[in-house]
């Protein structure tokens, strides 16, 4: 045989009153966690025992459930009464333009106008509340410039390094120039002329020199004959 029908009344005994509440609470709050996952529905869930404990679920947040509940309900109650919609635009207003005016108060008294009828509590709030921004300013100040010091550094390390290839570069070609003027003119006139020849032609090896260098070959003299003493003989 099936169970028999219960009657939908209140249970006198506490007892099984307690039993049946949290065997019900349990069986909602699993549907509600059931319709929310099946027909992606946002759903909320309040229960307030006999004892006056709170149960909730909530598919996102109770908060973001309430508003939007509230929400909803101001503009279903705007659509059936016009005139409670242009009231309720008419305290929004009044509550915009009175934050308005607060900040605008507020935004004078941190540049030091109208101070008057502010207590001594009031100005040292309104000192450390500057002093709390400024200490912002200055430590973002501190920030950006160790940044800026940094980029310096790391580029004038860069710098100091193409500087370094450089000289490398330049000692290598003043090797090479001085192996071809040897191979051009040989290593006894170098000997002979002791490098003023090479510094004539626009080779220059001193240590230490960073002048560019400019390979410049030249031809050599033609050599002119004594025709006087051919003509004698």
């Amino acid at each position: 045989m099936g169970r028999g029908k219960i009657a939908i009344q209140r249970i006198d005994n506490s007892t099984s009153r307690q039993v049946t509440f949290s065997k019900r609470r349990k069986g909602l709050i699993k549907k509600a966690k059931e319709l929310a996952i099946l027909c992606d529905a946002e759903v909320g869930l309040v229960i307030f025992s006999s004892t006056g404990k709170l149960y909730e679920f909530a598919s996102t947040s109770m908060k973001s459930v309430i508003e939007r509940h509230n929400t909803l309900k101001e503009e279903h109650q705007q659509l059936l009464n016009p005139s409670s919609g242009v009231k309720f635009w008419q305290r929004e207003a009044a509550i915009l333009r009175q934050q308005l005016q607060n900040l605008q108060e507020n935004h004078r008294q941190l540049m030091g106008e109208q101070l008057y009828g502010l207590s001594a509590k009031d100005l040292q709030n309104l000192e450390n509340q500057l002093e709390m921004s400024l200490r912002g300013v200055r430590m973002k100040k501190e920030r950006i410039l160790t940044d800026e010091i940094q980029e310096l550094s790391r580029r004038g390390n860069l710098i100091h390094q193409e500087n370094v290839e450089l000289c490398k570069k330049v000692n290598l070609i003043r090797k090479e120039n001085m192996e071809l003027y040897k191979e051009v003119y040989g290593t006894r006139d170098l000997n002979a002329s002791g490098g003023n020849a090479l510094n004539s032609y626009g080779f220059s090896f001193g240590e230490g020199s960073h002048v560019p260098v400019h390979l410049q070959l030249s031809q050599p003299e033609p050599q002119t004959c004594n025709t006087s003493s051919t003509d004698k003989d």
